[in-house]
C-alpha cells in the first residue's frame, strides 16, 4: 500500500536538506568567495584588518566550498603549447658523451667531433679498435623500459673506419617522447598549483601539445610567464672568461653570456655536475648583505656529486646557470659536502620568490612553443552567465507551469521535487570541486526535462491505474511501483553515456558530461522519491476518495 517506512522518510529529508545545505554558498557567491580568498591569504601572509573584514563576510560555520566557474563564465587565459620533444635527444647524447668518453679512454685515446643535433660522434685514434670500442659502446646501452619497446636497447651504435656514432633508437626516442610530455604537464601544473589559481585545466592534446586554461588570471601573457621559463638550472664546470661574443668554445663546450654583467661571456663545460633535477628545496632569502637571494638544497645523489666536485676543484670558478646564462660564478673556496648553498644575484624580492617557484616545481624538460593563445575577459564571462541565467529561468518557468496545469496538485509536487533537484545538484558540484561551464549549463537544463518525463511516467502510470485499481492509495502505490522500471533504464543508458563523454572527452564535454551524471542520481532520486514521499504526507492528511492526475 500507499506508505513510507519512518526511517526511509527521515533518510529522504536529511538527504535533501544535506543537498541544499552544500549547494547554499553558491546563492551568496561573491562574499563567499571572497571569504575564501581572504581565509588563503591570512594563513600565506598573516593577518590584516582589510582581510580580517572580508573573511567576516561568511560565517565560518556555514559550509564554504563553491562551485567553480571555468574558463567562459570566469574570464581568464588559453594557451596551447607545442612541446618540443625533439630538444631532449639532443640533452641526452649530451649528457652521454662524459660516459662514452670514460669508457673508450681506456682502450683508445678518443675526441669528439661535429654531428648533427640528437647525435654524437666520436673519434679513435686507432681505427683497428673499432670492432672493441664498438662492444664497450654497446654495453653501456640500457633496455627501454616500455611495454611497446621490450627487448630494445635506448642507444644505437654504428662504427664506420674510425667514427663512432651513438643515436637514440626508435623505441627510446618514443618512451622519451612520452615521459617528456608526462614530465612537462606535472611541471606545468605544479608551477600554476604554486601561485594558486582557481581551477586551471591542464590537458595533453594529441601527440606533443598540452591545453592550457586558468580562469581568472589576468591575460594569456601573465600566464606564458608562469609556466613558459624553462628554468633550467644546472652546474657547469668553467673552462675561461672573456668579452669576445663570437669566441669558439670548442666541441663538448658552450659560449654563455654573464646575466649581470653585459659583455662578459663564459665558456663552460657543456656536461652539467649537477643538473636543477636534483633539487629537493629552493626558497628565497637573503645573502649575509641582505640581499634577495634563492637558497637550494639537493637531494642525496646531488650532494655527494657537488661534495665530490668542489673538494677536487678547490680555486677553480663554477658557473651557476639558469635558462643558457650565468647568473653566478664564484670560486670554489671549500668543499661543499652538505649538498645545499645559495644563489646570489640582482635579484628583487619578487624575481628571488619567483625563481624559487619555478625552482620547486622543477624544469621544464623541453622549450614549449605557443602556437595559440588567448585572453577571455570577465565581461564576456559575465555575459555568459547572464545568458546561462535567462535561458535556464526561461526553461525551468516553463516546465514548472506545464507541470502545473498539466498535472494540478501532483504537477505542484513535481515542481517542488524539481528545484529540490537543481539545489542538490549544485550541493553536489560544490562538493567535489567541480568546475561549471557553459556545456556544465546546458546539462544542468537537460536534467531538468530528464526529471520532468520521469514524473510525467509515474503520473501517466497512475491514471492507467486509476482504472483499475480499487482505491486511489493502491493506484498511487501501484503507479510508482511500476514505472519505477521504464524510469531506471531511460536513466541507466543516460548514465552510460555520460561516463563515456567523461572518459572519452576533455574540457566542455567533461564538464557537460559531470553535470548531466550528477543530474541523472539526482533527478531519479526527486522524482521518485521526493514526489513519492510529499503525494504520502498530502495523502495521509487528507484521506482523499477520489484524485484526479
Amino acid at each position: 500500500m500507499l506508505q513510507i517506512d519512518l526511517w526511509k522518510r527521515v533518510l529522504i529529508i536529511l538527504t535533501c536538506v544535506a543537498g541544499l545545505y552544500l549547494a547554499l554558498p553558491n546563492a551568496f557567491y561573491g562574499p563567499v568567495e571572497q571569504h575564501n580568498d581572504a581565509l588563503k591569504a591570512i594563513d600565506v601572509a598573516g593577518s590584516t584588518p582589510e582581510l580580517e573584514a572580508q573573511a567576516a563576510l561568511w560565517p565560518e560555520w556555514l559550509p564554504e566550498r563553491l562551485v567553480n566557474l571555468g574558463l567562459d563564465l570566469r574570464g581568464g587565459a588559453h594557451l596551447l603549447a607545442e612541446v618540443n620533444v625533439a630538444d631532449v635527444y639532443a640533452n641526452r647524447m649530451e649528457a652521454t658523451w662524459p660516459e662514452v668518453r670514460d669508457a673508450l679512454r681506456s682502450l683508445t685515446p678518443v675526441r669528439r667531433v661535429e654531428a648533427p643535433e640528437g647525435e654524437l660522434r666520436v673519434r679513435i685514434d686507432d681505427a683497428g679498435k673499432m670492432a672493441q670500442a664498438l662492444e664497450v659502446a654497446r654495453g653501456l646501452a640500457r633496455p627501454v623500459q616500455t611495454l611497446t619497446g621490450a627487448g630494445s636497447n635506448d642507444i644505437v651504435v654504428s662504427g664506420d673506419t674510425d667514427i663512432l656514432t651513438l643515436t637514440l633508437s626508435d623505441a627510446e626516442k618514443q618512451a622519451t617522447d612520452e615521459r617528456t610530455m608526462q614530465q612537462s604537464l606535472e611541471i606545468i601544473r605544479r608551477r600554476i598549483d604554486e601561485v594558486g589559481t582557481r581551477e586551471p585545466t591542464i590537458q595533453r592534446q594529441g601527440s606533443d601539445r598540452i591545453l592550457i586554461q586558468v580562469p581568472g588570471i589576468g591575460s594569456a601573457s601573465e600566464l606564458k610567464a608562469i609556466i613558459g621559463t624553462t628554468a633550467q638550472l644546472t652546474f657547469n664546470p668553467v673552462v675561461n672568461r672573456g668579452a669576445d661574443a663570437s669566441a669558439a668554445p670548442g666541441l663538448g663546450n658552450s659560449l654563455l653570456p654573464d646575466a649581470e654583467a653585459p659583455g662578459v661571456f663564459y665558456i663552460i663545460e657543456t656536461a652539467p655536475v649537477v643538473t636543477g633535477e636534483e633539487l629537493v628545496d629552493a626558497q628565497p632569502s637573503f645573502d649575509q648583505n641582505g640581499r634577495p637571494a634563492v637558497s637550494f638544497r639537493f637531494d642525496t645523489t646531488g650532494a655527494r656529486k657537488f661534495g665530490t666536485y668542489t673538494a677536487e676543484n678547490i680555486g677553480a670558478p663554477f658557473a651557476i646557470v639558469l635558462d643558457d646564462a650565468v647568473i653566478s660564478a664564484p670560486t670554489i673556496q671549500s668543499a661543499i659536502p652538505g649538498g645545499s648553498g645559495i644563489i646570489t644575484g640582482n635579484f628583487s624580492v619578487e624575481e628571488s620568490t619567483n625563481l624559487a617557484v619555478l625552482l620547486r616545481a622543477g624544469a621544464l624538460p623541453a622549450g614549449l612553443t605557443f602556437v595559440e593563445e588567448r585572453t577571455i575577459g570577465p565581461e564576456l564571462g559575465q555575459d555568459s552567465i547572464d545568458a546561462g541565467k535567462i535561458a535556464t529561468t526561461v526553461a525551468f518557468a516553463a516546465v514548472l507551469f506545464f507541470m502545473w496545469a498539466t498535472y494540478g496538485l501532483f504537477g505542484f509536487f513535481a515542481n517542488i521535487a524539481l528545484i529540490v533537484n537543481v539545489g542538490m545538484i549544485f550541493g553536489l558540484l560544490s562538493l567535489i570541486g567541480a568546475t561549471l561551464t557553459l556545456p556544465g549549463i546546458a546539462g544542468i537544463v537537460l536534467t531538468v526535462g530528464m526529471a520532468v518525463d520521469a514524473n510525467v511516467l509515474i503520473f501517466e502510470r497512475i491514471k492507467e491505474e486509476l482504472k483499475t485499481a480499487k482505491g486511489p492509495a493502491r493506484a498511487i502505490s501501484l503507479g510508482y511501483e511500476r514505472a519505477l522500471s521504464a524510469i531506471l533504464d531511460a536513466n541507466i543508458t543516460t548514465f552510460i553515456i555520460a561516463i563515456i563523454l567523461f572518459v572519452l572527452g576533455s574540457g566542455p564535454v567533461r564538464g557537460f558530461a559531470v553535470t548531466l551524471g550528477i543530474g541523472i542520481v539526482t533527478s531519479v532520486f526527486t522524482a521518485y522519491f521526493v514526489t513519492r514521499l510529499m503525494v504520502v504526507f498530502w495523502f495521509e492528511r487528507r484521506r482523499p476518495k477520489t484524485i484526479t492526475v
